[in-house]
């Protein structure tokens, strides 16, 4: 972070000093007071258990230099004014949902975007990339990372940190040697991305696919494309939209950028496309054709989608000086980063985990059931442990039977369902993630695979977890819940 006084937050964010000199100096910015570190600045956010406006002394007595607060508090603070409650601002009310009902919560996001704004200004040799797609977008930003770091001093979001809080708290990270900025974009409305766009303009716009997440709260896919292609226009006209050329949808995007415009994908039209696609052990090989030359890959991370990812990165790579033999290298030694996404793990026995558990969408969890049949390759006896997919809106019974459907057509031997959703006549269904341990540790023999997925708020990570050594007291705790 750009090392600043209370008082410079202060007048960036248009708040006032309270309790504070105002020479106090902040070196980072945080939201979980137990992460507090000498120099840091505690947000007060609200949340649905607790509001950080009561955990203010807390945190200045872990060392924070101060507390960024919509409210006066016992510790020194900058008070940001007062927003209108989160549920009118746009943006704020897809992080918050009901738990700001007073819009203090929005004021102090208000202010983070602020600063984080002030931020980029202040670093104007930096490289910012933005990332956004219906799936795939947290793996393409930990490849970008690789990609990108031999290049320079990188910086990326932890997770999926992809919102109005995580967006600019990652913006805020970047120092004066930071070369590069890699962002990812979410959203959960019209004009959220467009938000998060004017908090840390992009030079470079990646769009990977347009699929059916949050079909419930967007209402239509051609409402989903539109959210999405908020990135490219926000590019200047020296900049480049890289675009998957695979996906029709993302392909007319090219209409609405002025920024050059770099096609990725298998397609021969590509401007970076793969060739000879083969999978071992589920893992995608291919050859990386570029207008600057042509290299092996051998990816490590599961899953044949990982190519489209991998080309995307390339294209980023490419565009900022990375040589073709550079990107190459780095692709292919890149490991899963973010947790519970496509992680392997084999067990002494022989039973393969694969914890795709941290969310789920129809897109992803085709990619996921196709990289699980890859894994067995019709030699190993396949699970697959569902729950449900959430905001499908009116198509959910429809999409998550069309996953039932390919789960068939791809020959997976077991499906467990977990919970009330239904996924066909050959599921078993079980009503929760304990049940669903109890029928594995039962039934698993060596040389199994396991996929295990569903939207985040299923909790079955909690499964994958306890599937591996040491178990025992993960399991307990799994049944206790």
């Amino acid at each position: 972070m750009i090392e600043m006084s209370l008082a410079e937050i202060a007048a960036v964010t248009g708040g006032r000093l309270h309790r504070a000199t105002g020479a106090e100096r902040v070196t980072a910015v945080e939201f979980d007071s137990r992460a507090i570190r000498p120099g840091g600045l505690f947000l007060a956010l609200p949340g649905e258990r607790a509001d950080g406006h009561d955990f203010a002394a807390a945190a200045v007595a872990a060392g924070a230099a101060g507390v960024l607060a919509a409210r006066e508090v016992d510790a020194p603070a900058v008070v940001v004014p007062a927003a209108a409650p989160a549920a009118t601002t746009p943006l704020a009310g897809s992080y918050l949902a009901g738990a700001d009902p007073d819009g203090s919560g929005a004021a102090v996001l208000a202010a983070l975007a602020a600063l984080a704004r002030h931020a980029v200004a202040a670093l104007p040799a930096l490289s910012i990339v933005g990332v956004t797609g219906s799936s795939g977008k947290t793996s393409t930003k930990d490849l970008l990372a690789a990609v990108l770091a031999p290049l320079g001093p990188t910086v990326a979001p932890p997770g999926s940190f992809n919102n109005e809080l995580g967006h600019p708290w990652t913006v805020l990270t970047a120092g004066p040697d930071t070369r590069h900025l890699v962002l990812e974009l979410s959203a959960r409305g019209p004009g959220h991305i467009a938000a998060l766009c004017a908090v840390a303009p992009p030079r470079i716009g990646v769009v990977l696919n347009v699929g059916r997440a949050h079909l419930g709260e967007f209402g239509s896919a051609e409402a989903i494309a539109r959210a999405k292609g908020e990135l490219v226009e926000a590019l200047p006209a020296d900049g480049v939209a890289v675009l998957n050329v695979d996906d029709p949808v993302v392909t007319a995007m090219a209409a609405r950028t002025a920024a050059r415009v770099v096609t990725v994908g298998r397609s021969p039209d590509a401007t970076v496309r793969a060739q000879d696609v083969r999978l071992d052990s589920g893992r995608a090989r291919f050859r990386l054709t570029a207008p600057s030359g042509a290299v092996d890959v051998a990816l490590r991370l599961v899953g044949e989608h990982h190519v489209g990812n991998a080309l995307a990165a390339a294209a980023v790579g490419l565009e900022l000086g990375a040589s073709p033999a550079a990107v190459a290298a780095a692709l292919s030694v890149s490991e899963t980063v973010s947790r519970w996404r496509m992680e392997v793990t084999d067990r002494r026995d022989g039973v393969t985990v694969v914890n795709d558990a941290y969310n789920a969408n129809p897109e992803s969890m085709q990619a996921a059931l196709r990289a699980l049949a890859a894994i067995g390759a019709g030699r190993r006896r396949t699970w697959a442990v569902l729950g449900r997919m959430a905001e499908l809106g009116e198509q959910s019974a429809a999409v998550h039977a069309e996953i039932a459907g390919l789960a068939a057509e791809l020959g997976v031997d077991r499906l467990i369902a977990v919970g009330e959703t239904a996924y066909g006549d050959r599921a078993r269904q079980v009503p929760d993630p304990a049940a669903a341990l109890s029928l594995l540790r039962a039934e698993l023999r060596p040389g199994d695979v396991v996929l295990v997925k569903a939207s985040r708020a299923v909790g079955l990570d909690r499964v994958a977890t306890a599937l591996l050594p040491p178990h025992e007291e993960q399991e307990n705790e799994l049944v206790s819940r």
